[in-house]
C-alpha cells in the first residue's frame, strides 16, 4: 500500500469545544460532532481545503500533509 500525499483535518479532540462552526463550513460534509464532546474528521471524505480550520473559533482544527503522521499543521 503506497503513502498519500493527501491533506486533511485534524482536530485537537481535547480542546475542541463541539460548537459546530466546522461542521457547518465543510463543503463535503466530512466533519461531524461526536458524542456531542468534539467534531470528528471522515479521513475518507476530507480533502485539506482548509475551510474548517479558518471558521474554528477555538482554533483546534490543523491541516496536516498525511505523508507523515507526526508532521507538523501545514495550514
Amino acid at each position: 500500500m503506497g503513502v498519500s500525499s493527501k491533506k486533511s483535518a485534524l482536530v485537537q479532540k481535547d480542546l475542541c469545544v463541539a460548537c459546530g462552526c466546522c461542521v457547518n463550513v465543510c463543503p463535503l460534509q466530512a466533519i461531524h460532532i461526536q458524542r456531542g464532546s468534539y467534531a470528528q474528521v471522515d479521513q475518507q471524505r476530507c480533502v485539506g481545503c482548509g475551510k474548517c480550520a479558518g471558521e474554528c473559533p477555538a482554533t483546534v482544527i490543523s491541516i496536516i500533509d498525511r505523508r507523515n503522521a507526526d508532521e507538523k499543521a501545514v495550514v
